[in-house]
């Protein structure tokens, strides 16, 4: 995308985030080459840090191509936030639309206008231990079946190191390495011209995120593990993991209550044959 299609409030944003950055992290980016120079598109990156999304978009930035993140609608609305998000071009989703596709009506609008559109698959921060990429919402693939346009699988390590997951503190020295890699366009071909139902979805976003994952383990330079990481599996074992401690807990109450009634009904019939 030509420099001067990037527009005021863009620039605005880079005069103001740049300099942080280039001061606080170095950079390691890759990968640069299978960014697409022309027509609409979506990157599909892994998320780890609060940090990340500004030091991701200093690289799909100086790609050339300005990055589109989506974000929840209510930001677009008021403030200076409001301002900078709607000047910038940000996507807004629609969450409390019931159909699914119109919730990323933007986002498919976007790539029809030739965009680089950003999508966080995971949804949020990743919860696994080590920090590998979670399973995946079906957002991504469900834009990228609807106008099949290119997926560039993103993998980035380092922002997680100047700003751990889920701490509210920096981690400035030493000086940490943002690595960044984009591959070259995930193959979604087989999935297109279907209909597309939640097991076609699912299994559509299981394969960006697992190039996303190959990714990160050439930055990384180990395996991830078989298996990614559920929140949702996870949120389903936490229940029952705590509706089995009530159960246990309640039980344990019964016990003690039937201790105490057995040793008062002893000592009723001790009193009992005293009296005799």
């Amino acid at each position: 995308m030509p420099r001067r299609r990037i527009g005021f409030w863009y620039r605005l944003a880079a005069v103001i985030c740049k300099p942080p950055l280039v001061v606080l992290i170095k950079r390691d980016w890759r990968g640069s080459e299978n960014i697409p120079a022309a027509g609409g598109f979506i990157t599909a990156v892994n998320h780890n840090s609060h940090a990340d999304p500004f030091a991701y978009a200093h690289y799909q930035y100086n790609s050339g191509r300005v990055p589109r993140f989506l974000a929840k609608s209510a930001l677009f609305k008021k403030g200076f936030v409001g301002t900078m998000m709607r000047g910038t071009g940000q996507i807004p989703v629609y969450r409390e639309t019931t159909d699914a596709l119109s919730a990323f009506r933007a986002a498919i609008d976007a790539v029809e206008r030739g965009e680089c559109v950003v999508f966080y698959p995971e949804g949020t921060i990743t919860r696994d231990p080590d920090q590998w990429p979670m399973t995946g919402k079906t957002g991504a693939a469900r834009v990228a079946l609807q106008t099949k346009c290119p997926v560039i699988p993103v993998a980035q390590w380092g922002a997680n190191e100047l700003l751990p997951p889920y701490a509210g503190k920096l981690n400035v020295l030493p000086r940490k390495t943002h690595h960044v890699l984009a591959g070259p366009p995930v193959d979604l071909t087989r999935f297109y011209d279907r209909e597309m139902s939640p097991d076609l979805l699912k299994e559509a976003t299981e394969v960006i995120m697992a190039a996303i994952t190959r990714q990160l383990e050439d930055i990384r330079g180990e395996k991830a593990p078989k298996t990614p990481y559920d929140p949702r599996q996870e949120r389903i074992e936490q229940r029952r993991r705590t509706a089995a401690e009530e159960a246990r807990d309640a039980q344990e109450a019964r016990d003690a209550l039937n201790a105490v009634r057995e040793a008062a009904q002893a000592r009723e019939v001790q009193e009992e044959g005293q009296g005799k």
